[in-house]
């Protein structure tokens, strides 16, 4: 597929949400580049697009990613290129339709209402009408999804959303700095408090019981405080490996203000 159309996407970001809005986009006729960290630090590895920047490709609900290290000047339909790309500086060279800020970083990190025709951000840290000219609240509750096209999302709380009556609690975040070893898989029921993995040397255990649902890359350098882990008190392990309910609640926004705010 060229880059002819005019109907290509830069998603910012490939991590879980991300590559549940790249599903949508793909699976809607969009032709989507993704850009990412040299290091990503994706906790839901299993639906994250992100994972090909250090394999080379990974593959979500059929869709592929596949790594390259310049813009590529064709591909399939039902690829998406990855690059190395965290300060956006490949956006000019593909002249995108719109950008996607799907970095969930809290704050902004460099996009502009001017990257695209279009630009949309998910989260808190931007403002409607000044960042983006859509933002789409990534919060648990009522109000998941939802397209601003004024004003922003919810702040961020820093208190995790409730799954099945449970607080979605992560592992223990990273203690003093060090290197992630794995004891267990994504995909494995976890009892509260069984060793789950090390960082650097100090056991991080489940905080309820559960599936393990997410689970940082083993060997990553761990910073102190980073989210390591994620358990799904609903114990499902297929969950583990299909795009969440959340992600594809995201998605929904983000497909809608593409399609409401898209030149033509």
């Amino acid at each position: 597929m060229s880059l002819a159309g005019g109907r290509l996407v830069v998603v910012r970001g490939a991590g879980d949400l991300a590559t549940g809005s790249i599903v949508r986009l793909v699976r809607s006729g969009f032709r989507v580049v993704a850009l990412e960290l040299p290091r990503p630090s994706a906790i839901r590895r299993a639906v994250s697009f992100s994972e090909a920047v250090y394999d080379g490709n990974a593959e979500v609900e059929g869709i592929r990613a596949i790594r390259h290290d310049e813009p590529p000047v064709a591909w399939d339909a039902a690829t998406v290129p990855i690059l190395v790309d965290p300060e956006a500086r490949f956006v000019p060279r593909l002249a995108p339709l719109a950008v996607v800020d799907a970095i969930l970083a809290k704050r902004n990190l460099g996009t502009r209402i001017d990257l695209a025709p279009v630009v949309v951000a998910l989260g808190p840290g931007f403002e409607a009408g000044r960042d983006a000219h859509a933002v789409v609240e990534t919060n648990r509750g009522h109000g998941l999804g939802r397209v601003f096209l004024t004003g922003h999302a919810e702040a961020d709380t820093a208190v995790p959303g409730q799954i099945a009556r449970h607080d979605n609690a992560p592992l223990p975040r990273a203690p003093p700095p060090g290197e992630v070893v794995a004891l267990r898989a994504i995909g494995d029921l976890v009892a509260d408090g069984e060793p789950v993995l090390t960082i650097g040397g100090a056991v991080a255990r489940a905080s309820i019981d559960g599936v393990l649902r997410g689970l940082i890359r083993p060997g990553y350098p761990a910073s102190a405080g980073l989210k390591v882990a994620d358990v799904d008190p609903r114990g499902v392990r297929e969950h583990c490996f299909t795009v969440s309910d959340k992600a594809r609640a995201v998605a929904g926004g983000v497909l809608e203000a593409l399609l409401a705010l898209a030149p033509g």
